[in-house]
């Protein structure tokens, strides 16, 4: 098979810490580079990223800087699509580094499998080497954490898939179903997915493992996490259908802690019996939730040395899982009284 164009479409912003690795490793693709072009679409970031995308750009006449002065993904994305001649198109994203190997296979396997979109899976690194780090990137990729979601506790063998993270995109699919849906500002990618499988496309999660960097502090985890619940509503709304069951959970959580501490309450306000059964399940329930957030964080200390995420992780998924279900709430509230969804995402 001769060689597909690709066009490489990756959002940035900020990413001093991370653009010259992500350059570098786009630079250490096996795919011949006068078969692909690269643009870097660029939230107007003000530290620096631009000055090592223009030093590149000058030894590397296929590497394109474009401005996003909207500074959201799907805006990027388009932008970057629209403006790329490549038959085939890879999301990438900055905070990763991919394997040598990572573009040849995507496309060779996009072929192979007859399908619309490939991707690979996330083995989620820490951001710094200490206990909070190294919890957040456990959570993240853990199914207690994140559920079934294949790309993020990974897979071993071909599996078709409802999403994949940055994905290798035949052409023809944004002229036969349109471009990412820019009102998303998180979610795109599940939204697009979705869309793209209901008009009768494939989606394949394959065994190529990519390095991401998770977010560097719990309070910007649960920032992320609640944008991700927030705009679930929206995309359900968009689809006229969940995309997935599992997102339902963490809301579900939610409700039940609020009702949970609202029915102990009135038990201590009144002993009336059938408050004081509720409460006892209550209990029940959040004495398994822990436990078995100490289980995977005593079996993480253990293998990792550090005693602290036998403590550290439980409250660490508590707070991934509390944030997405207030970001679902309040999204199923926004979608009910017409509210705006007008959120940046800027890490």
């Amino acid at each position: 098979m001769a060689e597909k164009y690709v066009s490489i479409v990756a959002p940035i912003y900020n990413e001093a810490k991370f653009i010259e690795d992500f350059i570098n490793s786009i630079l250490e693709q096996d795919y011949p580079k006068d078969s692909l072009e690269v643009f870097l679409v660029d939230g107007m970031s003000n530290d620096g990223t631009r000055d090592v995308i223009d030093k590149y750009a000058e030894e590397h006449p296929f590497l394109h800087l474009i401005d996003n002065p909207m500074r959201v993904a799907p805006y990027a994305l388009n932008t970057g699509i629209k403006a790329s001649k490549g038959e085939v198109i890879v999301r990438l994203d900055a905070h990763c580094k991919y394997p040598k190997n990572y573009i040849s296979t995507l496309v060779h396997e996009l072929y192979r499998l007859n399908a619309d979109n490939v991707g690979g899976f996330l083995h989620t690194m820490p951001a710094k080497d200490n206990n909070v780090c190294n919890a957040i990137a456990i959570c993240s990729s853990h199914w207690f954490g994140v559920g079934n979601s294949a790309f993020r506790i990974g897979v071993n063998l071909y599996k078709q898939v409802d999403t994949v993270p940055f994905g290798c995109f035949r052409r023809d699919v944004f002229d036969r179903i349109g471009y990412f849906d820019e009102e998303l500002v998180r979610n795109q990618d599940d939204e697009f997915n979705a869309r793209l499988i209901h008009a009768g496309g494939t989606v394949y999660l394959i065994p190529l493992l990519i390095e991401y960097t998770a977010r560097n502090s719990i309070s910007k985890m649960c920032k992320m996490y609640y944008q991700y619940g927030l705009y679930k509503p929206l995309v359900n709304k968009k689809l006229g259908y969940p995309a997935t069951i599992r997102q339902f959970f963490p809301a579900a959580f939610v409700v039940g802690l609020i009702l949970g501490l609202a029915f102990t309450a009135a038990y201590f306000a009144t002993h009336f019996l059938f408050f004081s059964v509720i409460a006892i399940i209550f209990a029940m329930v959040m004495l398994m939730y822990f436990a078995i957030g100490i289980a995977i964080g005593f079996k993480h200390a253990k293998r990792l040395h550090r005693p602290m995420l036998t403590l550290i992780l439980p409250f660490t998924f508590f707070a991934v899982h509390i944030s997405y279900g207030i970001g679902y709430l309040k999204g199923i509230w926004k979608v009910v009284t017409g509210k705006s969804f007008n959120v940046k995402c800027n890490r």
